[in-house]
């Protein structure tokens, strides 16, 4: 609160306060402007599954109402994500964005964009036939689907730019932030539905939840903020007439490496069979559609969807720990540098020791990543209720969001004092 009001009081951090507001605001007056084959008299009633659940959630909310925003910031989420991947496999990718320094990451994530441009028309077009075959939206000619295509790109366009803006002028990351308002805008609703559903058998459940939401909310600020230091040492060297060097720091390594990546990549994947069984038993054939059927009851069976979401997000979490944390090219530089750590002789033997303690940090990061993932279906099946659940992709934007805004605050602020 000190720094809240601190920070208000700076003038260049007010302005920068009032930027991200104002384009919040603007991003929800824009989520409630249907697209032009929409009728808005339609509530659609699917929207609570999983994977329009994801999708509404990267639109910021802007799916229940299919506004011209529908997409989100997905689409540019999606481009990062394998522009990423791509460092895999382009060692020319992987110099730019980790040794060629601001320049270089100004132009991995123009490339981002320029990605995100044929992903958000295939996105669209994707969203659209789902919302056409669910009865959401009619069926629409060549000519009206190419201008709700255009309108629904367009939307997820700006909205990155909308981002890149927030981010340069603002404070925080915008498209993180665009994430967290539509999250947060969704939180009104589920507190009335509560309300409007209640009945005095659900009192303890209420009073359970009410005490159990702010211990998972600390435990995941926690485990997010979590880190193990690993000293670092610097010989000493003589260049002309001065010393440099003997001084002593530390690596940190963050327990949750990887973040919210691979709770989306699992989802991804798991959401695939529900498409498929979906499409299947629509089709006029029997033995298409019972195919279908079978599918989509397997994939609708909490016990295996469960058992399959945390063993993908565990899996996943070691992958994208591997593609982030390169031990090799952290032995390098430190051998470069004249640093090392204690005990552990430069070169590959530092490699092979950061490789080992990496692994053994993961394993604490997947677990919980895992345990985050599939608290929201526990907290179903024990309250009953969708109201009542807490964790998953929301709950970690939401306190990385909340994390990271108040140190660039914080950082402000420190900054001019001392200025």
């Amino acid at each position: 609160m000190v720094n809240i009001l601190r920070a208000l009081k700076d003038k260049d951090l007010r302005r920068r306060i009032l930027v991200v507001l104002g384009f919040l605001a603007f991003f929800r007056f824009l989520a409630i402007i249907p697209i032009p084959a929409f009728d808005p008299r339609v509530r659609p009633d699917f929207l609570g599954s999983n994977f329009l659940g994801l999708l509404n959630i990267f639109s910021g909310g802007a799916l229940d109402n299919v506004s011209i925003v529908m997409l989100g910031v997905g689409p540019y989420i999606t481009a990062s994500i394998i522009m990423q991947l791509f460092t895999m496999i382009f060692p020319s990718l992987k110099e730019m964005y980790q040794e060629d320094g601001e320049a270089g990451r100004k132009k991995f994530g123009q490339y981002s964009r320029l990605l995100a441009v044929p992903l958000a028309f295939l996105q669209g077009y994707a969203l659209l036939a789902l919302l056409m075959q669910q009865q959401i939206v009619p069926k629409l000619g060549a000519f009206d689907l190419f201008t709700n295509l255009i309108v629904v790109t367009g939307g997820a366009l700006f909205l990155m730019w909308i981002g890149e803006v927030v981010s340069e002028y603002g404070i925080g990351n915008g498209i993180s932030l665009l994430i967290f308002a539509g999250i947060v805008a969704g939180v009104p609703s589920s507190i009335q539905q509560t309300l409007f559903t209640f009945d005095a058998s659900q009192l303890p459940t209420i009073l359970a939840f009410l005490i159990a939401a702010p211990l998972i909310i600390a435990g995941t600020v926690i485990i997010t903020e979590a880190e193990r230091p690993i000293p670092i040492s610097y010989t000493k060297r003589v260049r002309g007439m001065r010393m440099y060097g003997g001084v002593s720091t530390y690596l940190p390594i963050r327990v949750n490496q990887a973040g919210v990546i691979p709770i989306i990549f699992a989802i991804s994947i798991l959401l695939f069979p529900s498409l498929i069984g979906q499409m299947f038993a629509s089709s006029k054939y029997p033995v298409i559609a019972s195919a279908g059927a079978t599918i989509l009851n397997i994939a609708n069976n909490q016990w295996i969807y469960g058992g399959m979401y945390f063993l993908l997000v565990f899996l996943f979490t070691y992958f994208y720990t591997s593609v982030t944390f390169d031990p090799d090219a952290i032995s390098s530089n430190l051998q470069k540098q004249g640093g090392f750590i204690p005990g552990i002789r430069p070169g590959p033997s530092t490699s092979e020791y950061l490789r080992k303690l990496i692994t053994r940090i993961t394993l604490v990061g997947a677990l919980f990543l895992g345990a985050i993932a599939v608290l929201p279906l526990a907290m179903q099946t024990i309250t009953g209720t969708q109201a009542l659940a807490l964790g998953g992709t929301a709950l970690l934007i939401v306190v990385s969001v909340v994390i990271e805004t108040i140190k660039q605050v914080r950082a402000q602020l420190t900054l001019r004092e001392y200025d």
